[in-house]
């Protein structure tokens, strides 16, 4: 029956190890996008002819979600090719909506 302990020893450290192993990834990739939101508000705030206030940035895996209301098409296109443009951005999901 030592071969049957050893046997689960071995496979509870297997799993601790995946585990941690997965939190950690797991908490990188919220970093990550943390960090790409961030850059992405910065990049929006910091241009003239959008109203950041407006617009709300979301990631999740690399992916940029806008969101919020703009006052022309013009504004919607260049949300996205800022966001785009911005270091850590594997796509954009530009859900921008010109305000009635």
């Amino acid at each position: 029956n030592r071969f049957t302990a050893l046997f689960f020893a071995l496979t509870f450290a297997s799993l601790l190890e995946s585990t941690a192993s997965s939190a950690a990834e797991g908490t990188k990739a919220f970093l990550n996008d943390s960090v790409v939101t961030t850059k992405v508000k910065t990049a929006i705030l910091g241009e003239p002819s959008l109203k950041s206030y407006e617009i709300s940035v979301e990631t999740n895996k690399g992916t940029v979600q806008l969101s919020g209301f703009v006052s022309s098409n013009a504004e919607i296109l260049r949300a996205g090719d800022v966001a785009r443009g911005v270091d850590g951005v594997l796509s954009v999901k530009n859900d921008l909506r010109l305000k009635q």
